[in-house]
Order: structure tokens, then C-alpha cells, then sequence
């Protein structure tokens, strides 16, 4: 899957093995760059669904169009599909397997 990044900073950080332990401490660091590198090695965001421990889901509320996948609790990866035009069903939610590109957002506790 290609990932893509909503900041250069957040590029830059997230390949950065240094300046991810400094933002976010060395646990959460690598734990990003697990889940950075499952969603790579995918083929579609269907691969990430099934993975129990990245617990890959859509948000709702104020973080609707986005989704997440765990680090340590309460934080969170956040990401969009990426994707020219983004994948729908016929009913108009996501097609998982249709999605090959996500943008990194950020990391949040998105429950506070």
C-alpha cells in the first residue's frame, strides 16, 4: 500500500526512527513504525482489517472519513484512504479492498 503524509513534518518524523522516540517516547515510536509497515506491506486496507492487534476501524463524530488502527491506549494511528477517488460500495460505505493508498494524519487519543 503506498502511504502518503499530511505534513512533511509528519513525514519526516514518522522515518525517522530519532525524531519518532523524541515525539512520542520509544514504546509508542515502535509501535508507529509496526503499524507503518504492516499498512506498507499490504495489499489493500481489507489486510489491515484482519490484523486483531491493529484493530483497524472507521471513526465517527468528529472523525468521520478517517480511520485508526491501536497503539497503546488510548492512542491511535489516524489515516484516511488516500486514493484518486476513494473506493465505495453500493451502499456507499468503504470498500476496504479497494483502497491502496491511506494519508497518515496523526496520532491522537481520539476518545478524549
Amino acid at each position: 500500500m503506498d502511504i502518503l503524509f499530511k505534513t512533511k513534518k509528519l513525514e519526516k518524523q514518522c522515518n525517522s526512527k530519532t525524531l519518532l522516540v523524541r515525539a512520542y517516547g520509544s514504546q509508542r515510536a515502535k509501535l508507529i513504525r509496526r503499524r507503518l509497515d504492516e499498512l506498507r506491506a499490504a495489499d489493500s486496507l481489507t489486510t489491515i482489517r484482519y490484523l486483531p492487534q491493529a484493530r483497524c476501524h472507521e471513526l465517527k463524530g468528529n472523525h468521520a472519513g478517517r480511520l485508526s488502527v491501536d497503539l497503546d491506549h488510548p492512542f491511535r494511528l489516524l489515516f484516511r484512504p488516500a486514493n484518486q477517488s476513494i473506493p465505495k460500495k453500493a451502499d456507499g460505505g468503504l470498500d476496504w479492498d479497494g483502497v491502496s493508498a491511506v494519508e497518515i494524519i496523526g496520532v491522537e487519543d481520539t476518545h478524549g
